[in-house]
Order: structure tokens, then C-alpha cells, then sequence
């Protein structure tokens, strides 16, 4: 199978670092995680030392010996940034790329000359999910809300019936479709496929987003009927440019990366003899690094020297365009030592031990899982990373088709209800000049429907392949 994990800095798989029983091992759970929301919501304390403090909390609770539950915690981190950290930041360049180069406002603009009436929610849901693919949920946003509050105001929308569409896009791209870090972190944990988690992600996303988007704003709109905030509008990236790339080199670079990915895919399916050329020349081009890293590349011509950069200009881009995940990649990395903090203490065993009594599926066992975390915590990321840890032994005996389906299962129970913990939450309501209870009855529960419906189609999946 192939997948996205590295080798554990530790030489071999550790063994249980504690001979706790189920019942200690389940309180200690409970407690680390509740460490970590309590850091998260009342101290607002940063994600990276919340989940730091929270993985040796765990282990003190499982009765590891201190330096134990270290160690575990820094493989798991070292083997997590090993694992998605360069693809993260290689996503973070095309994203920046796509938003300085005016690369971004070429698609909107393209495709919103081409639409109107009541094809414009499902435009606004068809530039998210395009623009959504390289770009973290944060920048996405950003970078939509003035187009969103343009097109409301001068087509005379309505906000939610325009804005809903887009949020959603994005959304849907950022909890199931990789290279987002909750997807990559995911696939890495469970050790699946990344061609496959990619092409079932696609096939799930598509039905989600037409209902949690287009289909579900005609609601919205009708709940909460509110103007687009003039003072709001901020300057789009591209008003400062003399120039910017053409429409379809700039798509093109955009779903570069996905092509290739999902090419190898197909050859591994169709192509039976590992061993053949063309199954080794897939395998380096279709491999998430090479594929991005082709993206990226690529992207410095068609989007940035389209677009007038000069080389200093163009290093300029790459250089801020890492600054800004810094946090994330921490986040990220205390996760992946959260996750090995759970394994290395037995916590995964229990977890399989206790499923094979249970008549709930391991599929629903992890999108509930995801839920519980994601309200508790209102970071999808992590609810993403701890969730995947807890569940990654029910992956073992899987099919490579249904590991991928638990990948998107957690990443489905991730975006459940964002509400006042959830950073994305303000973000909505400032931008959109809601007040709390609007944000509620259109964002959140824009949110719980993505989870639900795509925890749905998963399941319906598990049963037909």
C-alpha cells in the first residue's frame, strides 16, 4: 500500500510504554484531551502548547515513565513534519502565487462574466472549490470575501444566497480533499492511499457541496437576509498589477498537481506489474511531492512571470508565503506527537480490543470520534490529527479503498458545527457582519450539513466498494 509515512525516528514500532489496564487507559484519554481543550477554549492557550502539554498529560495519566511519553511525543512530531511538512509549505508557494498574481481574481472574474441570475451561487461554488484546492481555509477566505460582497452588491443578491456557495467550496476542499494538512495528516496516520483517498474525496466532495452549497443557501437567505458590509470591501490583490495570467494556464497550474496524483492512481489500478517503467515513472510524478513541487515550478512562469514578477519579486512571494504556516506546521507536528503518544500508550490497541464488541462500524466509530474532538476543541485540524491517531489500528486489516473512506470519515466528523471556539467562526461573522445567532444559522449549520452528508456518502461508499 502505498502511503505518505515516513520511518519513525524510533528504529522499530515501540511497544505499549505502559501496562496500564482499559479503564486507565480510558480515563487518561478522556484527560489529556480534556487538557488540551481547557488550554484551547478557557486559557486560550496556542494549539502547539496545548497539544504538547496535552500529550505528556496523557502519558502522566497512563503512568508512562516522563521520559517515555517525551520520546514518543518527539518521534511522533519529527515523523509528522518528516511526512507532510514540505507538502504543506509547497502548498502554502502555489497559494501564494495564485493570490499575488492576480492568478486568483482571473478565474473569478472569468467565470462571473460567464454567469449571472441563478447561476451565480453555483459559479461562487465553483470558484471555491477550484481556488479552495491549493489555498488553506484562512486564505481562502480572505481572498473570496471581496468578490463574494462585490457580486452581492452589484448583482443585488443576497449575501448568504452568494456567500454560502463559497464558504462551502471551501470547506468541503479543506476537510477532504489533500493537500490540505488535515487530510495529508490524516492518510499519513492511517498509512492509506493517498491517489485513492484523493479520487473517493473528490467523488464525495461533489454532492456535498452542491447541497451543503448552492442547494442550502435558498434557506439562508430566507433565515438571515442581510446587505453586504461596504466597509468591508477590501483592495483585491490584483488592482496593483498591470498584467495578470491567462484563465486556463492559471487553472491548469492549479489542478496540476491533483491530475498527476490522480494519474498515478489509475495506473496503479489498470497497471497489475509493479515492476513496469511505466508504473515507476508514475509512481515519482504522481507522488505528492514531485506533483506540487511540478506545481509550484510551473506556477513561477504561468502565474508569476504572467503576471510581470521580476525574480526578486518572485523570491519575495516564495519567502512570505512560508511565514504564515509556521503556526500550522507546529500544530501540525505537536499532533503527530499527540497521535503517537495515544498509540505508544495502548490506547489504539484498546480501541481495537473494544471494537470487536462492538456493532458500530469502525467508519462511524471515527467520524463520531472527529465530532466529539471538533466540538470540544472547534479546530478541525485538530480534531483531524487526534481522531486519526485514536482510530489508525482499525486500519490494519482494511481494504486500501476503505482505509481511504476512514480517512474522509474523519476528516467528514472534523467540520461538525463550528461554533464560538472555532476561529473560522469570527472570521464569517466579522466578514460578513453577522451577530452570533445569524453566523449560527447559516455558517454552522452550513458546516454540520458537509459533515453529515459527507459521513453519509462514506458510508454508502463502504457498502459498494
Amino acid at each position: 500500500m502505498t502511503s505518505l509515512s515516513v520511518e519513525m525516528l524510533a528504529a522499530d514500532p515501540v511497544e505499549p510504554i505502559t501496562s496500564a489496564g482499559h479503564a486507565q487507559l480510558g480515563i487518561a484519554v478522556l484527560a489529556g484531551i480534556a487538557v488540551i481543550v481547557l488550554l484551547i477554549t478557557k486559557f486560550k492557550l496556542h494549539a502547539f502548547l496545548a497539544l504538547t502539554v496535552g500529550s505528556l498529560a496523557l502519558g502522566a495519566f497512563a503512568g508512562a515513565p516522563l521520559d517515555k511519553a517525551i520520546a514518543s511525543f518527539t518521534a511522533g512530531l519529527g515523523s509528522t513534519v518528516a511526512g507532510v511538512g514540505v507538502l504543506i509549505a509547497l502548498g502554502a508557494i502555489l497559494g501564494k502565487l495564485l493570490a499575488d498574481s492576480g492568478g486568483a481574481d482571473q478565474i473569478v472574474d472569468t467565470i462571473l462574466a460567464k454567469a449571472g441570475g441563478r447561476a451565480m451561487p453555483w459559479a461562487m461554488v465553483l470558484i471555491a472549490s477550484v481556488i479552495g484546492l491549493p489555498l488553506f481555509f484562512e486564505v481562502g477566505i480572505v481572498l473570496l470575501i471581496p468578490v463574494v460582497l462585490m457580486v452581492a452588491k452589484r448583482g443585488n443578491y443576497s449575501l448568504m444566497r452568494i456567500g454560502i456557495p463559497a464558504l462551502a467550496g471551501l470547506s468541503v476542499m479543506h476537510g477532504l480533499i489533500p493537500p490540505h494538512p488535515g487530510p495529508l495528516v490524516a492518510i499519513d496516520a492511517v498509512e492509506a492511499n493517498l491517489g485513492v483517498t484523493l479520487a473517493l474525496g473528490v467523488l464525495v466532495a461533489v454532492p456535498t457541496v452542491i447541497i451543503a452549497g448552492p442547494l442550502f443557501s435558498k434557506f439562508a437567505a430566507r433565515w438571515v437576509d442581510v446587505p453586504a458590509p461596504e466597509k468591508m470591501i477590501p483592495q483585491r490583490p490584483s488592482e496593483d498589477l498591470e498584467k495578470r495570467p491567462g484563465f486556463g494556464a492559471t487553472v491548469a497550474t492549479v489542478l496540476l498537481p491533483v491530475v498527476l496524483m490522480l494519474a498515478k492512481a489509475l495506473v496503479d489500478i489498470v497497471v497489475d506489474d509493479p515492476g513496469t517503467t511505466v508504473q515507476r515513472v508514475f509512481d515519482v510524478i504522481g507522488s505528492p511531492l514531485v506533483a506540487l513541487l511540478a506545481a509550484v515550478i510551473v506556477g513561477m512562469f504561468t502565474l508569476g512571470r504572467a503576471a510581470g514578477f521580476t525574480k526578486d519579486r518572485l523570491s519575495t512571494t516564495v519567502e512570505k508565503s512560508l511565514a504564515p504556516i509556521a503556526g500550522v506546521l507546529m500544530i501540525v507536528g505537536a499532533g503527530g506527537g499527540f497521535k503517537q503518544t495515544l498509540i505508544d500508550v495502548g490506547v489504539g490497541q484498546m480501541i481495537l480490543d473494544f471494537s470487536k464488541d462492538w456493532s458500530i462500524p469502525a467508519l462511524l466509530l471515527a467520524w463520531l470520534i472527529a465530532v466529539a474532538i471538533r466540538l470540544a476543541t472547534g479546530s478541525a485540524t485538530v480534531a483531524t490529527i487526534s481522531a486519526a491517531g485514536l482510530v489508525a489500528p482499525l486500519a490494519a486489516d482494511m481494504s486500501t479503498s476503505h482505509a481511504a473512506l476512514l480517512v474522509l470519515a474523519i476528516g467528514a466528523g472534523s467540520l461538525f458545527f463550528s461554533h464560538v471556539n472555532d476561529a473560522g467562526f469570527w472570521l464569517v461573522k466579522e466578514y460578513f457582519g453577522l451577530d452570533v445567532g445569524q453566523t449560527i444559522k447559516t455558517w454552522s449549520v452550513m458546516e454540520t450539513i458537509i459533515s453529515v452528508v459527507a459521513g453519509g456518502l462514506v458510508l454508502l461508499l463502504s457498502l459498494i466498494i
